[in-house]
């Protein structure tokens, strides 16, 4: 008598392996999705220092004036209220000696 089919300890090895290499995937897909919101809010802030660049230069403006975000709808496509943290934090624009901030931990513009 000849029966086809797996046993459990070979199920068993297969579940094994396929949960090492989840615990080895998942946190790199975590860290992955991490540093690329990262790199889209510095983006982000760099738009909103250019938008504010440009602002200063068009109006005459000195490094005491801060620019609202309605000054900055011209500069940036889709206006200000376009550009979002993917990781969900607020942007202040700040004046114009500084750079524009962003809430989360590590999105910094320059360091």
């Amino acid at each position: 008598m000849n029966k086809k089919g797996f046993t459990l300890v070979e199920i068993m090895i297969v579940v094994a392996i396929i949960g090492l290499l989840a615990a080895i995937a998942i946190p790199n897909f975590i860290k992955a999705r991490e540093t690329s919101q990262t790199n889209a809010c510095i983006e982000n802030l760099r738009q909103i220092d250019s938008a504010k660049q440009q602002w200063a230069i068009e109006e005459k403006k000195d490094s005491t004036d801060t620019p609202v975000a309605a000054d900055l709808d011209d500069y940036i496509k889709g206006g200000y209220a376009s550009i979002l943290c993917p990781a969900s934090g607020t942007y202040t624009i700040g004046d114009m000696s500084t750079d524009p901030t962003c809430d989360v931990a590590g999105h910094v513009l320059r360091e």
